[in-house]
């Protein structure tokens, strides 16, 4: 592919038209401008900012294109993704537009080599054949799994402070063998979100107990474990509750399912976050989407943080007040007790991770040092057995 094949593709690629989105993503804008510079420095450095993003990538510039391309939002996969009929004008441009795409994935750093006669020195890259026709069809045959956008590499997200759904850059890879213990627990949620990913009749959940004892990590490792079968999670604060109707719409088109989760809820009897949540809970359309099921995590049965004057108030149908507020835990569909772990099970736990990190104390020893440790920190669980097996490290 000589200087004029490379602009000509270059040429072909400003005019996407399913594609368009693409442009904007540094692999493709670099690209462009490395072919339409007259200037030689300014190619080159085109050039090599091309090659960093491809080392970014993995090192492969198909798998960088393909990566790119699977991953774009755009009206072809939304009008699939809903199941609509397309135009056969659009059926005609996707085809056109992935050959286009085809080609320029085909680049190989002999290519560039021809490009620049008179470069001293150009970085290489790894590059393979890939057919993006057939792998965008058999992606799209799968859509309700892989799904698209920022949604089809990433399995968790978070609520910015500016109402945007945004990946964890740092999230969680817990996987539900690290586990020791709370089997039946784990079990309930397991089978709960299978059901909710196979269209039956899930619930919402309340996993409620002691620090420590693994709520939030069981549904990350959920997450994870059914990240191949199309689940994602959205975490969101408790102060972000009133936005769970735009949470809710954002996904409600999206062929994904998603746990919308929130970590460590507690309410005071005031807080004015309390009847978004109920409204959620008992399937109000406007905070309700049928792809999402609701998460929360709590040290507290009833959720709503009570005191003894709470009882004894002066509102004459104080008992109503209190019954409603009490019972925000009965509108989850199901409620899993983590409890704190018995002397039992957390010798077991410390005996597991200790074997895991070769620890090679004396298993009498290693167990006496266990227990100082937990009444030191006034509680067993799987949080201080984990402390205790990190300190002797």
């Amino acid at each position: 592919m000589d200087k004029n094949e490379i602009r000509t593709l270059a040429l072909s690629l400003s005019g996407l038209g399913v594609f368009a989105g693409l442009l904007q993503k540094p692999l493709f804008a670099h690209f462009l401008t490395l072919a339409e510079c007259e200037e030689e420095g300014r190619a080159l450095r085109a050039y090599g900012a091309l090659v960093h993003e491809v080392y970014e990538k993995g090192g492969d510039f198909a798998a960088a294109v393909r990566r790119t391309v699977l991953e774009d939002e755009n009206p072809y996969v939304r009008m699939r993704a809903g199941k609509g009929k397309c135009d056969p004008s659009i059926e005609e441009a996707v085809k056109r537009e992935l050959e286009i795409l085809s080609r320029f994935a085909s680049l190989t750093p002999a290519n560039f080599a021809a490009y620049f006669e008179n470069a001293p020195y150009l970085p290489p890259f790894g590059s393979k054949q890939i057919d993006l026709l057939a792998e965008y069809e058999e992606r799209m045959q799968d859509i309700n799994k892989h799904g698209y956008g920022i949604f089809a590499a990433n399995a968790m997200f978070r609520l910015s402070d500016d109402s945007q759904i945004e990946p964890i850059a740092s999230a969680d890879r817990v996987s539900l063998d690290s586990f020791i213990g709370y089997e039946e627990e784990r079990g309930k949620v397991l089978d709960n979100t299978a059901a909710f990913l196979e269209g039956r009749p899930a619930a919402n959940v309340l996993l409620y107990g002691d620090a420590g004892t693994g709520k939030s990590s069981t549904v990350k490792a959920v997450t994870n474990h059914f990240f191949e079968q199309g689940l994602r999670l959205i975490e969101i604060r408790k102060d972000q509750l009133s936005l769970l109707p735009l949470v809710m719409g954002k996904i409600r088109s999206n062929p994904l399912r998603f746990i919308i989760f929130i970590d460590d809820l507690s309410f005071n009897k005031s807080d004015d976050h309390f009847s978004m949540l109920k409204a959620a809970l008992e399937g109000s359309a406007a905070a309700k989407a049928d792809n999402a099921v609701i998460y929360a995590t709590s040290n507290r049965r009833h959720i709503v943080r009570e005191t003894f004057s709470d009882r004894e108030g002066g509102e004459v149908h104080r008992n109503d007040t209190m019954q409603e507020t009490l019972s925000l835990s009965e509108r989850f569909g199901m409620t899993v007790l983590f409890a704190r772990p018995n002397k039992q099970l957390y010798l077991e736990i410390i005996r597991e991770l200790a074997a895991k990190h070769h620890v090679t104390m004396d298993i009498a020893e290693l167990e006496v040092k266990a227990e100082a440790f937990a009444l030191n920190r006034g509680t067993r669980s799987a949080r201080c057995a984990e402390q205790f097996i990190e300190s002797l490290l």
